[in-house]
């Protein structure tokens, strides 16, 4: 029988010891750690170790750990309700955030937004709703896309074991094509080819609703689509009547000094898949054009919390008044060039690509140039010893991801560079 935990001491192993007894093992934790607070770009744990925070949430953490903002607009909205449910009553909240997201991604064109939970479901209704109105069941996706994990979403990721194994009972609605990856090889025109003979020249393009991608993949290794390529893919949809949808789950609300990573190939999706701006609250919505919208019925009536829509119209406001943006673009320039000087010092640092604050950097054995995972994991608990917190991602699982929050200040980035540089020592063996 579990144990009833009211008043644990401060200690990560005690803690810790609890978390594998009470929670499956299967939801892997990175850092052998339990965060007890946050501010910024700063978390400490329970016993009062302080760590600068550059795994972000897995990008989730737009404007960092308890922002003012965001703490002034929950307590606020505590003080008058919390429990709504949309599907019974319409709150306040919930319009004005649609409005925003409708206008950052319709402009003056007529768009829709609902909102949701999680990011699954945030992709099954744009699937639904593509299909609805075209009267299609064909989507499109690209190798190495993590579009969640729902039973109902997994055969479009191309990414984790889950997607792969589903995929395996085939589904002939669901076609996963080559992405541009110059690190594997795999050019741009390769995936014209595929999409076109996917297409049997245009004459399966009947068949298929939409296509489906994230611009800048993120779990297979911080991707980004070449903007001709986007530009491709949203020729074909037009020349064929197929919708454009945009995961924007991980890219979205500034992290790659847009507010969304799309606006960098100046293509329109018809519709955009978004997580949570930046609070770490559940949140996930769809916004798209207001005919695709109404095609469909929402997958599920849960969605839009009215304080995780109180914090995401806060994180809306801090990104313009902070001019968060534009903050992006500046310190994922620094850092970008700061990995590229370390290369010449570490063999073992090879591609290093990214936009704005959404950054990775390969990891390669440096005496065979291979793809060194072991070693990837090595650098990251390097760095967690020294007080960065970093994760993994890639097809190969030797990407280590760099998801700072946008309000990192200049010093705890130099900060960065210095325990990184420690780390790539001690992993490396030259500490």
């Amino acid at each position: 029988m579990s144990e009833v935990m009211t008043a644990f001491p401060a200690s990560n192993d005690h803690w810790l010891d609890a978390r594998n007894r009470e929670i499956p093992a299967g939801l892997v934790t990175v850092h052998p750690l339990v965060i007890g607070k946050g501010r910024g770009a700063e978390v400490w744990d329970v016993e009062g170790t302080r760590y600068l925070d550059f795994a972000g949430g897995s990008g989730g953490l737009n404007i960092g750990h308890n922002h003012p903002a965001v703490v002034s607009a929950i307590t606020r909205q505590l003080n008058q309700f919390t429990g709504d449910c949309f599907r019974v009553a319409a709150s306040p909240l919930y319009i004005r955030l649609a409005c925003r997201l409708n206008q950052l991604v319709g402009g003056d064109e007529a768009f829709q937004t609902v909102f949701f939970n999680t990011g699954a479901d945030a992709v099954a209704q744009a699937v639904n709703s593509a299909r609805a109105f075209t009267g299609r069941p064909g989507i499109i996706t690209f190798e190495g896309a993590f579009h969640h994990s729902s039973l109902a979403d997994c055969r479009l990721t191309g990414h984790s074991p889950v997607g792969q194994a589903d995929s395996a009972h085939g589904a002939s609605d669901v076609c996963s094509l080559p992405y541009p990856d110059s690190s594997r090889g795999i050019s741009e025109a390769d995936c014209r080819a595929a999409l076109w003979h996917c297409l049997a020249g245009g004459e399966r393009a009947g068949q298929v609703a939409a296509i489906l991608l994230e611009p800048i993949q993120g779990e297979s290794g911080i991707i980004p689509a070449p903007a001709s390529f986007m530009q491709y893919l949203q020729r074909i949809c037009r020349q064929y009547d197929m919708l454009l949808i945009c995961d924007e789950l991980q890219s979205g609300f500034g992290r790659t000094g847009e507010m969304f990573a799309y606006e960098q190939s100046g293509v329109m999706p018809d519709l955009v898949i978004t997580g949570n701006p930046g609070t770490g609250l559940p949140m996930s919505a769809v916004t798209g054009r207001r005919a695709v919208m109404n095609a469909s019925r929402p997958v599920s009536p849960q969605g839009g919390n009215v304080l995780a829509c109180a914090a995401a119209l806060a994180v809306l406001e801090v990104l313009g008044e902070e001019d968060l943006l534009n903050r992006s673009l500046l310190l994922g320039e620094r850092l970008s060039q700061r990995l590229v000087q370390m290369r010449e010092k570490y063999a073992c640092l090879r591609y290093v690509r990214g936009r704005g604050l959404m950054l990775a950097v390969e990891i390669v054995d440096p005496d065979t140039g291979k793809r060194d995972a072991a070693l990837a994991q090595a650098i990251l608990d390097a760095a967690c010893i020294e007080g960065l917190l970093l994760v993994r991602c890639g097809l190969y699982r030797n990407v280590i991801r760099f998801l700072a929050p946008l309000v990192t200040t200049n010093a705890q980035l130099e900060e960065a560079f210095h325990l990184f540089e420690l780390a790539l020592a001690r992993a490396t063996g030259r500490l």
